[in-house]
């Protein structure tokens, strides 16, 4: 059963932050929860337990290369889709570990199906920027010098699902240290930046399904 969106909206600038606000307030299964400035402490608002709690969030990077800095979206424990202006953005969201990359210029229609798919566990990124940022010929899995362990493969797949450490560690009954020493194997193994990619390649190489 396909989850419905309760959406947090992060934008600089106060009239994205209420263009969006206003073209998602009556869409149907989705909830807007609250639209903020990315300069206040987003990790408080999220402790805040609000009612209902959010569940996915929707980050305008305005027009600036460096918007998202050192941020690690996985530590959101939410799963984030990135709007972009310009190409070099899908970088910077990308090593973040966003979960979707779209274009600012995408239609309501397309940009909702692509925040239903990530709510419910995909990967999404616009066409526009997938020769950016994936290989255009992937190597075949026996081609990799080191290839993963049957429990990095457990792991890949729960970052496949969108799980942060912390939940991986509950999942498989281990240690968040376990995990991260993992997580930093399975980036090593894959050339990888962040875990997105990391994902996305183990994807493309056929060890993991989507």
């Amino acid at each position: 059963m396909e989850k419905s969106i309760k959406l947090l909206i992060v934008a600089a600038d106060p009239l994205v932050r209420t263009s969006l606000a206003i073209l998602f307030d009556d869409v149907k299964d989705c909830q807007i929860i609250r639209a903020i400035n990315p300069a206040v402490a987003l990790m408080d608002i999220l402790d805040e337990q609000q009612q209902p709690e959010p569940n996915l969030i929707l980050w305008d990077l305005g027009w600036d290369v460096g918007e998202v800095g050192d941020l690690d979206f996985q530590e959101l424990d939410l799963p984030v889709v990135t709007l972009i202006a310009q190409p070099e953005q899908s970088i910077e969201a990308w090593r973040a570990g966003a979960r979707g990359i779209l274009s600012r210029e995408l239609d309501v229609d397309d940009m909702l199906v692509a925040l239903k798919a990530v709510v419910n566990g995909l990967l999404v990124l616009d066409p526009a920027v997938t020769s950016t940022l994936l290989p255009s010929t992937p190597r075949l899995p026996g081609q990799l010098s080191n290839p993963p362990t049957a429990r990095e493969l457990e792991i890949l797949q729960l970052l496949a699902e969108g799980l942060t450490n912390r939940a991986i560690a509950t999942e498989l009954s281990i240690s968040e240290h376990t995990v991260k020493f993992h997580v930093n194997a399975i980036l090593n193994k894959f050339d990888a930046q962040s875990r997105t990619e990391a994902v996305v390649t183990a994807t493309k190489l056929g060890y993991i399904l989507l």
